[in-house]
């Protein structure tokens, strides 16, 4: 059975039936606890419920530690590559990196920078690796199941007028809270990788459901992935991997029209163009929204939680 597992500042915590246990480890970061899965076992296993609390009593904080390697793949659902204006038989199997500086608990504030304009979503499932995988490493799904501890509800805020013009990411993606991750971070037993297939991802904006979809929709599975990342940069225990987001987001490509036209400007009037559009779109993120994301499967075996965050301008 798979194990759902809280962190608060100064201690992890286990999910039973009837509430929340302590977890008996010495583990200050993630890597340490998955080394010490015996002891998260232990204190699901212990009779009794004196030991138990209710988790909304709980201040949880991410449960994906930093300093670890944040990495990102793109455009990876054919919902969102759909929205983005390309071809999903076309696109190539691609990453970014974020900085873990950017991770933050699943109900801290999101805070835009002052001069950031445009800010956006993106529910994804993280991947959260539970041994070193050398770069030039063959592995099949046994090997697969084997590197991977567990699984994350992450939502990778991107700052769209910051992404854009500069061409990368890094920067865009990487200011502090713009990974919330957790709450739960879902340690799997030997066999329940097969039920990743089954998830599904949705996040909500003030109670509307802006994405809504499941892991079918996505183009390259992780052990894809794993292949292509590990030809040039290994994983260790504790690093996180981002597996792309469903169509929804607040950014959409424009008319094709339009995108032809715009392709004739210059450079900085093109842009100057297309952001003053896309101030007018009301699905950016706003001074108090609330943003909730989740991840589950449809017959609730995997349960990663709900995060809920309130996005607050600086």
């Amino acid at each position: 059975m798979s194990y759902s597992v809280l962190r608060t500042t100064d201690a992890w915590w286990v999910l039973v039936s009837a509430g929340a246990r302590r977890v008996d480890t010495d583990a200050t970061t993630t890597a340490e606890l998955i080394a010490d899965t015996g002891a998260v076992a232990a204190a699901a296993a212990t009779a009794g419920d004196g030991e138990l609390v209710d988790p909304a009593t709980l201040s949880l904080v991410s449960p994906v530690t930093a300093p670890c390697r944040v990495v990102a793949q793109m455009t990876n659902y054919v919902s969102h590559v759909k929205d983005s204006g390309m071809n999903p038989e076309k696109v190539p199997l691609t990453f970014f990196r974020k900085s873990s500086g950017s991770i933050a608990g699943p109900f801290d504030e999101i805070v835009k920078p002052a001069h950031v304009s445009l800010l956006d979503y993106e529910v994804e499932i993280g991947i959260v690796f539970g041994r070193t995988v050398p770069v030039g490493s063959s592995i099949d799904a046994d090997g697969l199941a084997d590197a991977v501890a567990g699984l994350v509800v992450t939502n990778d805020v991107s700052a769209r007028d910051i992404q854009l013009p500069k061409t990368q990411f890094y920067e865009a993606k990487s200011y502090p809270t713009f990974t919330p991750v957790g709450p739960v971070l879902l340690l799997l037993e030997p066999g329940e990788w097969e039920s990743f297939s089954t998830l599904t991802l949705e996040l909500r904006v003030n109670g509307v459901t802006r994405q809504n979809s499941t892991v079918a929709d996505m183009i390259y599975g992780p052990l894809e992935a794993l292949r292509t990342l590990t030809r040039f940069q290994r994983v260790d225990p504790g690093d996180l991997l981002l597996t792309g987001t469903p169509g929804g987001t607040a950014l959409t490509a424009p008319a094709k029209p339009v995108e032809i036209l715009g392709s004739l400007l210059p450079a900085h009037i093109k842009w100057r163009t297309f952001f003053k559009r896309q101030a007018g779109n009301p699905k950016y993120l706003r001074d108090g929204d609330v943003v909730e994301a989740t991840v589950r499967s449809g017959d609730g075996a995997l349960d990663l939680g709900t995060q809920r965050t309130v996005v607050r301008y600086a």
